[in-house]
């Protein structure tokens, strides 16, 4: 979506390189003042391999106890059919062991296998056993039987407060502040790399078409220009659409941070790359046999009619037209995953430039009288972001084209799920930009010709 609202979900290939030659000259920073991420944080965190390592050790510790215990008065062969194979509630040791590999597997898969960040599944464990050795101490003959009738549920019980304390306040504790040192570090960083270029005013008008003069009097005429942001929220607009463009631009100087997660069989590529404040930021990079100015203006210029063309999109809508390179507009994006995830609305603010050999288009969520939030569609939320079109120094038949999207989209479903259909869908938005250009391409040349 512009600004991350063409799509409700969401590295450079080789073959761009000669293509984006004058684009990265133009951008370039002097190495000294380039972005240097921090180092790149670890998987599993220290803390949480050690709190895993723990677990571990309950559950060794436990089942070393039951078979000292085995062993005690008959063979283990003999212990273990008694305890195992004649089990009895009342006399068995069997669930105390049961209850640790229990405890071991909920706490692996949650906090090793899927990293979770929340109390929960510990939660679940420390109460289950807690209720349980209760219940048997008070109900069983353990205590009257030898010494592990009281090491074994004691054992068990403090372990499994340890590991409770141990996640509660350290584990969680001191990720989250880590989490926050590490985004502050990357924040600073980021703001230490100079823009990209000043913001100055767009060498091109944002209504005209890129072969018009900027400015003319038929330009005023017929497309409005010459509007300027007069009340405080108009200005509130444009002051988001450039802080959108701002972080737009800062992306595109930092492709060699950009992480690579898959492509296609055209060659399109999807990156992605953790900003600051905003999350994880979906980036495809694709190339397109058309020129840059035919998907500026079909892409870019005349968002409302991409309805007629991009699947991924049901409404684009615009609400305001706030000043030449301004614009307010309500998104509403069709289904995907097959139906899993249902139709979002967004309302973004948008801004259009165009500078030197490529053209811009960046945006990020805002609010509008005429769009309140409804019923009928959970309301999205995209993060800054837009499409970016780079003409070729060598060759004007190509272009290259990149979509940057951050977007939220709210409801209930898992954020992890969500994003692992991010890149399929952004492949679905290209197929059908490619089909566009070729249906465009006849009238091009039958143009040309006249």
């Amino acid at each position: 979506m512009p600004g991350g609202d063409y799509g409700e979900l969401a590295g450079a290939t080789p073959a761009f390189s000669p293509l984006n030659a004058s684009f990265s000259t133009s951008m370039s920073l002097p190495p000294p003042y380039l972005f240097v991420p921090p180092a790149e944080r670890k998987v599993i965190s220290d803390v949480r391999r050690t709190f895993c390592l723990f677990v571990t050790f309950d559950l060794l510790f436990i089942s070393l106890l039951w078979i000292i215990e085995l062993n005690l008065s008959n063979s283990i062969r003999d212990s273990l059919e008694k305890e195992v194979l004649q089990y009895k509630y009342s006399t068995s040791f069997f669930d105390i062991f049961l209850l640790a590999v229990f405890r071991f597997l909920c706490l692996q898969v949650g906090y090793a296998a899927f990293r979770l960040k929340h109390w929960c599944v510990i939660a679940v464990t420390t109460l289950v056993t807690s209720v349980f050795l209760v219940v048997k101490v008070i109900e069983s003959n353990l205590l009257t039987q030898n010494a592990f009738g009281y090491v074994l549920p004691i054992a068990s019980f403090v372990l499994a407060w340890l590991e409770t304390w141990f996640l509660d306040f350290k584990v969680l504790t001191q990720e989250a502040d880590e989490e926050r040192a590490y985004l502050a570090s990357v924040n600073a960083a980021w703001e230490r790399a100079p823009m990209i270029y000043a913001r100055a005013v767009s060498d091109g008008q944002f209504y005209s078409p890129p072969e018009s003069v900027a400015g003319s009097e038929e330009d005023l005429d017929e497309e409005g220009l010459g509007r300027k942001a007069v009340t405080a929220q108009e200005k509130e607009y444009v002051r988001q659409g450039r802080e959108a463009m701002s972080v737009v631009e800062q992306i595109l100087t930092q492709e060699e941070n950009w992480k690579f997660e898959k492509n296609n069989d055209m060659g399109d590529s999807v990156y992605t790359l953790e900003i600051p404040f905003h999350g994880k930021t979906f980036i495809l990079k694709a190339l397109l046999q058309c020129p840059a100015e035919l998907v500026y203006q079909e892409v870019i210029l005349q968002p409302e009619k991409m309805v007629h063309w991009n699947k991924t999109v049901s409404v684009c809508q615009i609400l305001q037209r706030v000043d030449d390179n301004t614009m307010v507009s309500y998104d509403v994006s069709a289904g995907a995953a097959g139906g899993v995830v249902s139709a979002r609305d967004f309302v973004n603010v948008r801004r259009v430039e165009r500078k030197r050999d490529c053209y811009l288009s960046a945006g990020m969520a805002t609010e509008h009288e005429a769009k309140p939030a409804c019923a009928r569609y959970v309301r999205g939320e995209n993060g800054p972001g837009g499409f970016v079109v780079l003409k070729s120094s060598s060759n004007p038949s190509v272009c290259t084209f990149i979509w940057v999207l951050n977007t939220d989209l709210k409801g209930r479903l898992p954020r992890y799920l969500i994003q692992s259909s991010l890149a399929a869908t952004m492949f679905e938005f290209m197929s059908h930009l490619r089909q566009r250009m070729a249906d465009l391409r006849p009238s091009l040349y039958a143009h040309g010709h006249a």
